[in-house]
């Protein structure tokens, strides 16, 4: 039988252990805070993220506001996240400003702050993991410049002027365009906040605006589905549309002809990466300042290429 003492000792050993556990729990844990869950890219992202998080033993969690419009709600999660004095934390920035006063609290806690798809304008995340924003778009520049005779009207529709890939995106067709394009002209920028329905009445508006417009870029999928709707319920099948990302609904209209081509990202790649160099930041390890996770030009010639279809996603 056993003994009060016996007991006490018992529970108390219970309890040493469960502490330990929680504290091993503690060590690993990081979480990820991202710009949304609307578009199937954040999905790809997050089972990259599961993957490193399985491979390397690791308890992460991945969440988003429901729009990338949601600034304030983005910065509570992140506040939330840091309250639970993480590892290492991921973040994906809808402002890259905002959320600078969140960052600082979390360098002076010793947390390393991985930056993926969006970068921070601050010196404080250790790595960021992302495409190059700007020579993907200058590509899609490129792409739209040989796909309308080098000359005419082209308009752009981006999710935001506050994120670091909004601004990239947008700076880097534009940019491209006036260096290299000389004889196209960007008529006009329209931000639809990712939100396809009102990239579709933005869409609609411009070429109202302007009838003789030869192509418009969406700046990433929720944007690029907008042009798409705004082009077909315009009756318009003349203009040429770039988009930027995946998803099932850019792929069938690549494939249909309704759009021309894409930019994709490596979605699984930049989850991936942004826990596996969070984990190697927390234990010390040197990470690179930017993670290059790559990019690729798709259209109907190449979506099946197993390359390519390694990058895309539903």
């Amino acid at each position: 039988m056993l003994n009060r003492r016996t007991l006490i000792g018992a529970a108390s050993a219970a309890a040493l252990l469960l502490s330990a556990n929680i504290a091993t729990a503690q060590e690993t844990y990081i979480p990820l805070i991202s710009k949304g869950f609307q578009h199937q890219f954040w999905q790809a992202v997050k089972a990259g993220a599961d993957q490193a998080a399985e491979e390397f033993g690791v308890a992460i969690t991945f969440e988003g506001p429901d729009n990338e419009t949601m600034v304030d709600r983005q910065i509570d999660m992140l506040a939330a996240a840091l309250a639970k004095n993480p590892t290492a934390i991921g973040f994906a920035a809808l402002d890259s400003q905002a959320a600078i006063p969140l960052l600082k609290q979390a360098q002076e806690k010793g947390i390393p702050v991985i930056a993926f798809d969006s970068g921070v304008d601050s010196d404080i995340p250790v790595s960021t993991a992302s495409t190059d924003n700007v020579a993907a778009a200058a590509l899609a520049a490129d792409k739209m410049a040989e796909l309308i005779g080098g000359a005419g009207k082209v308009a752009i529709i981006a999710h935001d002027q506050t994120s670091r890939t909004g601004i990239d995106r947008v700076d880097g067709f534009a940019n491209q365009i006036k260096d290299k394009h000389p004889d196209i002209e960007v008529v006009t920028v329209q931000y639809g906040g990712g939100d396809h329905l009102k990239s579709t009445e933005l869409t609609k508006a411009i070429l109202t605006a302007n009838p003789d417009l030869k192509g418009i870029f969406g700046a990433n999928e929720g944007s690029a589905l907008g042009v798409v709707n705004g082009v077909t319920e315009m009756g318009k099948s003349d203009i040429v549309i770039i988009g930027y990302d995946s998803g099932k609904a850019q792929k069938d209209a690549i494939r249909n002809g309704v759009m021309a081509g894409a930019i994709t990202q490596n979605p699984v790649g930049i989850g991936y990466e942004t826990v596996k160099a969070a984990l190697e930041a927390s234990q010390g390890k040197e990470v690179p300042a930017h993670i290059d996770t790559g990019f690729y030009w798709y259209d109907k010639s190449n979506m099946d290429d197993p390359k390519i279809t390694a990058v895309l996603y539903d």
